[in-house]
């Protein structure tokens, strides 16, 4: 019962003793926390990118019209790493997306590499986004209107203060073999085609033009809503227009050429062939 009674009596005598171990407590120096990632590496190879992949976060998108579309892309931050450090420091990618708010506009992207630059000390920053792009359509014939995606990415890099922007455009088509209605005394098989444009500029080159000039290459273009005299339209339309995946890449780079601001670009467009069990492959490449 004695101890017990001394147990009870402890708490009233134990203010001065926590208050005592806390001061002594707050006395002590911090032992500040080991930074692994600036730890030298002795194996001397230098990484080109390292950095975080997989952030999906909103963003804005300036159109031909001016008016911004809201979308969301898959992001990519990467730096050069020096080869005498073991590390870089990935929380700080994510800060630079953060310090830009809660919605990251195109314009910013320069901005973003010169403050990755600086916060991770890189000769080189690289910034990958990849996002859709939405289009209202009109059928051709009854007018029904209609949205249609597109696959768009952005890869921006800058070494020291030299910027490098690459615009990539996928774009679906109607494709219809000539040789299948050359041969055949009925219809002729088509499918459909995938474009992806990467284009290098100038100036801005648009969405909405890398877009235009694919749908106008190939034998029809696509629509997400097609009532019935939409359909004869379009397949009519394919039937007069026949082509290859190689006159379809040839198309486009001739448009491409005629493009007073395109600096280089690269075009190739893959056929999902109706008829065959392997698909149908092209590719040019200015430069």
């Amino acid at each position: 019962m004695s101890n017990l009674t001394s147990l009870a009596e402890r708490p009233a005598q134990a203010g001065p003793v926590l208050a005592d171990a806390r001061l002594s407590l707050n006395s002590s120096p911090v032992k500040p926390l080991t930074d692994k990632q600036n730890e030298p590496d002795i194996r001397g190879l230098r990484i080109d990118k390292v950095g975080v992949r997989g952030l999906r976060i909103p963003l804005q998108v300036r159109d031909k019209s001016h008016q911004l579309q809201n979308t969301v892309a898959r992001v990519g931050m990467f730096v050069d790493l020096p080869k005498e450090f073991k590390g870089t420091h990935m929380s700080r990618f994510v800060e630079v997306l953060n310090s830009h708010g809660s919605v990251v506009h195109v314009e910013n992207i320069p901005d973003m590499l010169r403050a990755m630059q600086a916060k991770l000390q890189a000769q080189t920053a690289h910034l990958e986004m990849e996002f859709p792009y939405f289009l209202v359509k009109k059928a051709p014939v009854s007018g029904k209107e209609g949205v249609l995606d597109y696959n768009v990415r952005f890869d921006a890099s800058m070494n020291g203060n030299d910027l490098d922007f690459l615009l990539t455009v996928r774009v679906t088509v109607t494709t219809l073999c000539p040789c299948s209605k050359a041969i055949s005394k009925y219809g002729a098989h088509n499918q459909r085609g995938e474009v992806t444009v990467q284009v290098r500029s100038d100036r801005i080159v648009w969405i909405e033009e890398i877009i235009s000039l694919v749908e106008s290459s190939g034998s029809s273009e696509m629509y997400s809503l097609l009532k019935r005299e939409d359909e004869k339209a379009v397949t009519e339309r394919a039937y007069e227009n026949p082509v290859f995946v190689e006159d379809l890449v040839r198309n486009v780079a001739l448009r491409l050429n005629a493009h007073p601001d395109v600096a280089w670009y690269k075009v190739e467009a893959e056929n999902y062939e109706s008829i065959h069990n392997h698909n149908a492959y092209a590719c040019i490449e200015k430069g």
